[in-house]
């Protein structure tokens, strides 16, 4: 039995309300440590699965943490394999990098908070309070980030503004991945659910200035947890 096999039969016993994380957190220190080298590759979905004793899903959703935080590359039909024990210091996703991202989003999200507050419709105001009570009830993380998804894009939508409705669209799925990201390693999940529903708060009386004041918290926290994951100093 080589090196492999014997960490594979080794039985894992996991929390399954935090899995994820933790499987994500375990095959980084054994890459960080140097247990799974540059250009090694990782074992099969179904064989994590089997060690960790949780669904593929999750493992799934642990794979695409690595892969975002550039320690991995998961290759369409041969596997996932180690690029470096290091990472490039930031976070991609896709074509956009985390800094991208967070350099960008304020300068749309926040403003179109703003208008989303002055000319929302009911129709749209119905829809925010059911995600947000929909995000605080849901406890599976890629539900939950298909929800938080959801929540970004109808706010610019609200706006009434095609530009912002576009630019917001454009990235939904960085945006998505960067939150399915937080949700497995900030713990963001909670803290974003009491922003969400600040934002709508001030959206559902009409104020603009609370309504971008509560975005920009927002985008602040979500940047400074991004910053904690790749050991960026705060601007």
């Amino acid at each position: 039995m080589n090196d492999l096999e014997s960490w594979l039969s080794d039985s894992a016993v996991l929390s399954r309300k935090s899995a994820s994380e933790l499987v994500f957190e375990e095959l980084r220190s054994l890459i960080l440590s140097g247990r799974f080298t540059a250009g090694s590759k990782l074992p099969s979905e179904a064989k994590l699965a089997g060690k960790y004793g949780v669904s593929r899903p999750i493992v799934r959703e642990a794979l695409r943490s690595l892969q975002s935080l550039g320690l991995t590359e998961t290759r369409t039909g041969s596997g996932t394999y180690v690029l470096s024990a290091a990472g490039d210091g930031d976070i991609s996703y896709g074509d956009y990098s985390a800094r991208d991202l967070m350099e960008a989003r304020p300068y749309v999200e926040v403003s179109a908070a703003g208008w989303a507050a002055l000319r929302r419709n009911d129709d749209e105001l119905s829809r925010l309070l059911s995600l947000c009570k929909q995000m605080e009830q849901e406890e599976n993380t890629e539900a939950w980030v298909r929800l938080d998804s959801e929540f970004h894009g109808l706010i610019a939508a609200a706006s009434q503004n095609a530009v912002f409705r576009d630019i917001v669209d454009e990235v939904r799925e960085a945006m998505a991945q960067q939150s399915g990201l937080l949700t497995v390693l900030g713990p963001r999940r909670q803290e974003s659910n009491e922003e969400h529903r600040a934002i709508v708060e001030a959206i559902r009386t009409g104020s603009e200035v609370e309504a971008r004041a509560a975005m920009e918290i927002h985008l602040k926290r979500v940047e400074a947890a991004v910053n904690r994951i790749i050991g960026a100093e705060p601007r």
